[in-house]
Parts: structure tokens; C-alpha cells; sequence
């Protein structure tokens, strides 16, 4: 045994179990917020998977006409952690499309989502996904699995 190793392991020894806990990185949610946390299950092919965040909100809107939130999920590292999270500091107005709608129909409750691109991320049992967003926001996510073989492109 090298003369240094015995120390390394009295140090990691000491060390309090909390330590490995990840979450110790996430701080708990601002007044107003809401911290979700996302953990997904140890699987042999994790480069063959995404988790796709879908964060909205559950509204009543016509049943015809296609929803959507602005707002902007932003991704921060955790300086000192090198953890990633994800903040939405305010959910905007809502929009739609235009297509006219009786106005004497019902309204029905529907879950409506930020506008934009899904929000694709590695798959990673290690880590939890720490999502930060104002209090009345859901947080739903989606699990995404490519297939074994990839497909051989054309040449144009």
C-alpha cells in the first residue's frame, strides 16, 4: 500500500453519507416557486434515451383551437456542483390559433404547454432533474427511446 492511500481512505471515510445525496446541491424553492425533481431509473442502454421536460399549466380553453404558454425554461449550472437545473422565473400570456369557436360551446380543461421546441435531455439515472417554476406550473416529463439501428441516409 502507497504511503498516501491510507490517508485518501480515513478522509472519504469521514466523510458524512449526506455528501453523495445530490440533492444537497438544489437549493429548496424561492417564495412563489415550486422545485420539482425528476429521477429515472437505472437502465443498461442510457444513451438510448432522453427525458423530454413538458412544463405548462392546466387551463380551461375552447376545445377547437390549439394553446400554448410563452415563457423561457432556462438552463443554470450550479456553481461549485457543476449540477444543471431548470428555471422558469414567470409563465407569460397565453396565445393560440384563431379558428372560430361557438360561443356558446363549453370550455374544457386542458393541459397546455411552453411554445416552442421540446426540451430533449440526456438520460441520466444518477442525477435527478431539478425543475424550478412559479407556484400553479406543472412539471410533466416524457421518456424517449431511439430505436437499435440507425438508418443509412440517401445521397442527393
Amino acid at each position: 500500500m502507497t504511503h498516501w492511500l491510507p490517508a485518501v481512505l480515513a478522509t472519504l471515510a469521514a466523510l458524512p453519507a449526506a455528501a453523495a445525496d445530490p440533492m444537497q446541491a438544489f437549493p429548496p424553492a424561492e417564495a412563489g416557486m415550486a422545485r420539482y425533481v425528476i429521477t429515472v431509473p437505472a437502465l443498461p442502454d442510457e444513451d438510448d434515451r432522453q427525458v423530454e421536460l413538458v412544463v405548462g399549466k392546466t387551463v380551461a380553453v375552447d376545445g377547437r383551437n390549439r394553446h400554448f404558454f410563452s415563457g423561457s425554461l432556462e438552463r443554470e449550472t450550479i456553481q461549485g456542483w457543476g449540477y444543471d437545473r431548470y428555471v422558469l422565473r414567470a409563465l407569460g400570456p397565453m396565445g393560440g390559433t384563431l379558428m372560430a369557436v361557438d360561443p356558446g360551446a363549453p370550455k374544457v380543461e386542458r393541459f397546455v404547454p411552453l411554445a416552442g421546441e421540446p426540451r430533449l435531455l440526456r438520460y441520466n439515472s444518477r442525477l435527478p432533474i431539478v425543475v424550478y417554476v412559479p407556484d400553479g406550473v406543472e412539471v410533466r416529463y416524457r421518456l424517449w427511446k431511439a430505436e437499435p439501428q440507425a438508418t443509412v441516409a440517401g445521397r442527393g
